[in-house]
């Protein structure tokens, strides 16, 4: 059997808004961000969810609260976070986003690698496949995972997957499909 997963950012945040890349640090989203929340609900028309799961910062779980009320269980876990920049939480992303690639494998200083990212994707997928299997679940969450998802799922280079970001693009969507099988 295969798991359906429907994957959503978060809405911007006060980091966001100041050009701040905020990893670890936990931050409120904004009125323009609680209004992108909402414009992922398009992405759940027409589906049914068993679960929405989302990352345990503020950003994301008021995402996911305002995308799914309580029509579906809601799942905290810490192993959908964004990747932990280290002594870069919450620095400018002027200065955060050309590291991101420069720390596929390495870490950043007192934080974490796209790597790591990857293992806590990889272990949370391993989690869904014992638990979900011939579900259909949403994630709700950051860029890191997403990215992680695009490696492990679509079998994307992580080269591949910064370079083909919908964030470069600019080319926002209610909601990214992924079938884990």
């Amino acid at each position: 059997m295969a798991i359906e997963i429907t994957y959503f950012v978060h809405g911007t945040t006060t980091d966001n808004e100041k050009g701040l890349s905020s990893g670890w640090k936990d931050v409120q989203l904004t009125e323009v961000g609680k209004g992108h929340a909402r414009a992922n609900i398009k992405g759940i028309e027409g589906k049914k969810f068993d679960a929405a799961f989302c990352s345990d910062l503020k950003r994301a779980v008021d995402s996911t609260k305002i995308i799914f009320g309580r029509s579906v269980p809601i799942i905290e876990d810490k192993r959908l976070r964004e990747c932990n920049y280290g002594e870069f939480n919450g620095k400018p992303s002027d200065i955060v986003e050309p590291m991101q690639e420069e720390n596929i494998t390495k870490r950043f200083p007192g934080g974490e690698s796209y790597e790591d990212v990857k293992a806590r994707i990889a272990d949370f997928l391993e989690f869904l496949k014992k638990h979900y299997d011939g579900k259909n679940v949403a994630i709700v969450a950051h860029k890191a995972p997403q990215l992680a998802l695009d490696v492990l799922i679509k079998g994307k280079t992580w080269e591949q997957a910064f370079a083909e970001d919908w964030r470069k693009k600019k080319a926002w969507q209610p909601g990214w499909d992924y079938n884990l099988e």
